[in-house]
């Protein structure tokens, strides 16, 4: 063994015993956090950790930055098998000729192909990253608390390893002799450099570039755990640990556990080891506050931040609690102690945590699968059930759950006034119905949305649909409430109705609102409520698809629809209504520049439909602006809030005398009625 690998073993020893220590420090810091079974399902997690975290489907979406990132991801796999070389060559002699190219045989040169191919698009990629980061500059990249810095030194370590790997490279190929490429065919460019060279001296360089590439490499190894690019590490297995319930259900809170003090997530031992995982997790790209409504329209919130601090408290508090400290009894001069904070108010303020619709944009777009509105949604827990801290106006609206099961003040008695005279029978009257109608608060009770509601009616009364309502025995699903933090009032709600769907034996649910839609289908069944839910445009698809719906007029108009954030993004329903337009004879579909699941949230989800925005400007207004320079004189929608908030965007936009708001079932129905009297779809 030679002084070369004495010291290298030394150093190798040294760089990975530092490396343990840190990752220890972090597993620790994650044990924190609350218990949270992430291992079941090993096939189906494996299977998304390949297409989101290997294939980078996700980081794809944006071509340019998608492409960068990949390149240096898929990059760095191939060269592992470099990297591996390179530290058997600093522990044993002559380790390449003797085992490697002996391993791998034939397929050494293909490997020796691959690598160098990767360098060469790996360095190309840096330096695209480099250029994009300082002449480009993405203003996402530009948001709060973004470390421009740490992400040029790692850019610039990934750089010179590439760099000296080449050199390395092209060194051995001079020193063994011309016929040594093995399929090198970037290093093999390089060789004219060292031609001059003795062989003496080609061993230097040789030594000097295989110390400089090894050396950053455990450099960066041991960076890795105390910079942002930790995701380098922690991505892949917080891809494969993201949770695999439905992306619409929230976790339920044990109401009813025995000794539970404390409700939702003040702090980061409340929140799971998985939430406190996506915070090391963070790459600061930016793309969850780019995409995020409120962040878009000057609000507080930055789902960016939200995630930022998790980490930032986590890492401020969490050495304490190792090293067994306490809180002292009271602050010094007005100063609190780090235990004596919190990660609410101190980190994170109630007002960022209220000014999210829950879109779910932010999850969307994370290349890493970061849950942020799950962690949102336990710091409004902690908010609401333990300090009773909420915008004021959501008190009426609790208020009025409790005593009207609705978010309005109509009462209980009226919430089948609407189908007066239509001849719909309640469930109690029809308990064989096939399909239950579940009408929801606001097709019961919004004056606008009413209209809706009858429209699907009647639909399905042409169809000859076997169908039935509850009429005053339904009740609020309880979406709203539990997505503004009250957990207790939405489970008593979505008990009370569970027990009454199951005492008729329903079976079958088909609503025109995709929050009491996302909510039937995703979160009853964790307090036993199992139903084939079905949302109206679904139904309204197959009801044409087999002709029981016969449309008879054409409509001359050009429409744009807008996706509901809990139709397409929580529950995956984005062609449907398209499908519906598009069987519309005359009708010409204008898509806006934010679709499908990219489309952008109305400004109502989340209880935000309830609460006032007095900070920035109102997301329905940026939403109307960008449906209304589609030109069309119709704008579609197919929720209840999405038409409340649309409405008020054209209103104050003064565009209501020539473009309509309509869901997308009464378009159909215009379209299945031939009297003259029947308005036309873009009037």
């Amino acid at each position: 063994m030679t002084t070369k690998n004495i010291l290298f073993f030394l150093l190798f020893d040294a760089a990975i015993a530092i490396f343990a220590l840190s990752m220890r420090r972090i597993i620790s810091s994650l044990k924190l956090g609350q218990s949270d079974n992430r291992f079941d399902h090993p096939w189906t997690r494996l299977r998304r950790m390949f297409v989101v975290a290997i294939a980078q489907s996700k980081i794809l979406r944006e071509p340019l930055a998608g492409v960068m990132h990949a390149l240096i991801f898929w990059g760095f796999l191939v060269l592992f098998t470099a990297v591996l070389e390179s530290i058997g060559e600093g522990l044993v002699p002559d380790i390449s000729s003797l085992f490697f190219q002996h391993l791998f045989g034939r397929l050494y040169a293909p490997l020796a192909f691959m690598q160098d191919l990767a360098s060469g698009l790996v360095i190309v990629a840096v330096l695209i990253a480099l250029w994009r980061r300082y002449v480009m500059r993405p203003k996402r990249l530009e948001l709060e608390g973004h470390s421009r810095s740490d992400a040029t030194f790692i850019l610039m370590m990934i750089l010179f390893i590439m760099i000296s790997m080449v050199g390395q490279n092209a060194a051995r190929i001079v020193l063994d002799g011309a016929d040594a490429s093995g399929g090198r065919f970037l290093s093999s460019a390089f060789t004219p450099l060292f031609t001059s060279f003795s062989p003496g001296g080609m061993q230097v360089w040789f030594d000097t570039f295989w110390w400089i590439h090894i050396g950053i490499v455990l450099v960066f190894l041991n960076y890795l755990p105390y910079s942002k690019h930790l995701h380098v590490l922690t991505s892949v297995p917080n891809v494969y640990f993201s949770g695999l319930r439905p992306r619409g259900a929230l976790k339920p809170i044990n109401l009813e556990a025995e000794n539970v003090e404390k409700f939702g997530a003040s702090d980061i031992e409340d929140l799971t080891w998985k939430q406190l995982l996506d915070g090391y997790t963070c790459t600061e790209c930016g793309r969850c506050s780019a995409s995020c409504p409120a962040n878009s329209t000057g609000k507080a919130l930055s789902p960016r931040k939200i995630i930022m601090d998790i980490r930032k408290r986590l890492e401020e508090k969490a050495p304490l609690v190792r090293a067994g400290q306490k809180a002292p009894e009271s602050s010094d001069g007005g100063v609190k102690h780090a235990l004596q904070k919190t990660l609410i108010h101190d980190y994170i303020t109630p007002e960022e945590l209220f000014a999210c619709t829950t879109c779910m944009a932010c999850v969307q777009e994370c290349p890493v699968n970061i849950e942020h509105v799950d962690a949102i949604v336990e710091m409004r827990r902690s908010l609401v059930l333990m300090e009773s801290n909420f915008p004021p106006e959501v008190q009426v609206v609790f208020r009025n759950l409790e005593n009207n099961f609705s978010p309005w003040a109509f009462p209980p008695s009226s919430r089948a006034d609407w189908a007066e005279g239509m001849d719909i029978p309640t469930v109690q009257q029809k308990p064989d119905a096939e399909v239950l109608f579940w009408v929801g608060c606001a097709g019961a009770f919004d004056s606008r949305y009413i209209k809706v509601t009858q429209s699907f009616a009647k639909l399905m009364q042409q169809a000859g649909v076997s169908f039935a309502i509850l009429g005053t025995e339904e009740k609020c699903t309880g979406d709203s409430a539990r997505r503004m933090g009250n957990e207790y009032l939405a489970q008593m709600l979505i008990k009370e109705n569970v027990a009454t769907l199951n005492n008729y034996n329903v079976r079958s649910i088909v609503t025109a609102c995709p929050h009491c839609f996302n909510t039937l289908r995703n979160e009853y069944p964790q307090f036993g409520g199992n139903y084939k839910v079905m949302h109206h445009t679904d139904f309204l698809v197959q009801l044409i698809n087999e002709g029981k719906i016969k449309i008879t007029k054409e409509q001359a108009a050009t429409i744009t629809y807008h996706d509901s954030c809990y139709l397409g993004r929580y529950n995956d329903v984005y062609e449907q209504p398209r499908e519906i337009l598009g069987a519309v004879p005359g009708l010409e579909l204008a898509e806006m520049g934010r679709s499908h699941s990219r489309g952008f949230c109305c400004g109502a989800g989340g209880g935000r439909m309830w609460m006032e925005e007095k900070e920035g400007k109102r997301v329905n207004i940026e939403r109307t602006e960008e449906a209304l320079a589609t030109n069309s004189t119709v704008i579609a929608t197919a929720c209840p809030f999405c038409m409340t908030m649309m409405t008020d965007g054209v209103k104050a936009k003064e565009a209501s005398g020539h473009v309509a708001v309509k869901d997308v079932a009464e378009i159909l129905l215009e379209a299945t009625q031939s009297s003259a009297k029947e308005a036309a779809v873009g009037s």
